[in-house]
């Protein structure tokens, strides 16, 4: 096993790969900016070495300085989280130079299933369904008119390197399409450095449906079940719940099985996951993408799988085949996420950094879990994503499940800033959700509207 790892990665994910390789026997070294000194991961790691000022792209998505502080203190690996630089094929295949093994597929892999659009041929080429789409790269409105037209509206624009939601657009008709399709390239050349977009028909009434995947060098792929994480807001998760209610026993089996030949395909290493769109109309599903890395939901796929999926990532990259096999994998009641953000729902949740004055986390009682890097007098930094803790709980049944999590919202207290712990707890407690009723469209056109009426 690696004597000693690096943390590319700040916040919640940073303390859960610390814990985890603790238990692993495994020495850790946080990186950290100017503006996270005082951070939790900073604290509980073995080593600490700043990498930069607190702008991301000077210290968190520094390739250079994050490898020199590698070789600095020794560091055999690096594990990149989620976000920053967890799915750039150029800094999997520096460390790859570097003999530092990066903790997630290989560097062509990402490059192959990174990519939108390469990740659909290939798909094609697995015999996993696609939804009707361009062929290829789409650059002008011109091309966009003309495919829009032959696959039929409402259309989905993306961004072809895209991800976390940028890029993204839904265009009902023609007259939309021109400005809709401008703003979605400019978005994605500012956020990704890649203009290039596809066309895919819209599914609607949707559901997001993910499969959580593992494979080794050995050649063994496995599935970890699926995720629902249809509770979206402009295109970002909310809240992902396990398994989804939404599935049956026969199209559970084919949606995994699915997933699993996907990996197969592109004989893929450590975690990943396989994101579908499934039709409720027909009960027909599509690939969507896939994540080439830990995924922010992760722990409710862990409670109902009892699967470490984080040091499951540390040993196939160690070399090591999966201490799991298919059939040993089994699935056990219902778990539910729902994501703690620094922002205000009530002021179009504009992000709410500061210091937090008084801190109580809910804890106690089987099956509630809380990934945080927050305590009392930290103060949280404005310049990165404003998720601040993740609630998880595990009940026998989905009611139960929901029943914890509500208990576990109320607990949760903060002061000093302003969460959207009070939100979670309205969207937990919807008669629509509670039922199970939902679809990608119901928190932005059914529960938001009603939500900021009442206020």
């Amino acid at each position: 096993m690696f004597n000693k790892i690096l943390i590319a990665n700040r916040g919640e994910i940073a303390v859960r790969i610390i814990r985890a390789a603790r238990e692993l026997g495994v020495g850790t070294v946080a990186i950290y900016s100017t503006a996270d000194r005082d951070a939790l991961h900073v604290h509980l790691a073995d080593e600490a070495i700043c990498v930069g000022p607190a702008r991301s792209t000077e210290s968190y998505l520094n390739m250079n300085n994050i490898l020199s502080a590698a070789v600095a203190t020794g560091a055999q690996a690096i594990h990149p989280g989620f976000g920053f630089l967890s799915e750039n094929s150029k800094f999997a295949r520096l460390c790859e130079e570097m003999n530092i093994k990066f903790i997630g597929p290989s560097a062509k892999v990402m490059d192959m299933m990174g990519d939108k659009i390469n990740a659909r041929a290939e798909m094609i080429k697995a015999d996993v369904p696609v939804t009707p789409g361009s062929e290829g790269e789409v650059h002008t409105t011109d091309e966009a008119v003309k495919i829009a037209e032959e696959i039929g509206y409402p259309i989905m624009l993306k961004a072809s390197a895209g991800g976390g939601g940028k890029g993204i657009r839904k265009v009902n008709n023609v007259e939309e399409l021109v400005p809709a399709f401008e703003a979605a390239q400019a978005e994605a050349q500012a956020a990704f450095g890649n203009g290039a977009m596809f066309i895919e028909r819209m599914i609607f009434p949707a559901r997001h449906i993910e499969v959580q995947i593992l494979g080794d060098s050995q050649g063994n792929v496995i599935h970890l079940g699926e995720r629902d994480c249809s509770l979206q807001r402009n295109n970002q998760k909310v809240l992902e719940e396990s398994p989804s209610v939404a599935i049956g026993h026969t199209l559970r089996n084919e949606i995994t099985a699915a997933a699993v030949k996907a990996a197969q395909h592109v004989s893929y290493e450590n975690a990943g996951t396989i994101e579908f769109l499934l039709d409720e109309s027909s009960g027909k599903f599509y690939f969507m993408e896939m994540n080439t890395r830990v995924q922010v939901e992760h722990p409710v796929t862990e409670f109902v799988s009892g699967v470490d999926i984080v040091k499951e990532q540390i040993r196939v990259a160690n070399g090591n085949e999966l201490s799991v096999k298919q059939e040993d994998v089994t699935f056990s009641g219902h778990a539910i996420e729902c994501r703690i953000n620094a922002e205000n729902p009530k002021f179009n949740f504009a992000p709410s950094p500061g210091k937090i004055t008084n801190l109580f986390l809910p804890s106690g009682g089987v099956g509630l879990r809380v990934d945080s890097a927050m305590y009392s007098g930290y103060s949280i930094p404005p310049y990165y994503d404003s998720m601040i803790a993740k609630v998880i709980v595990h009940g026998e049944n989905r009611f139960e499940a929901l029943m914890k999590m509500q208990r576990a919202l109320l607990e949760f207290d903060v002061e000093g800033v302003i969460t959207n712990v009070d939100f979670q707890l309205e969207l937990i407690s919807d008669p629509h959700v509670v039922a199970g009723d939902y679809d990608t469209s119901f928190l932005g056109n059914v529960f938001l509207p009603e939500y900021q009426k009442e206020d």
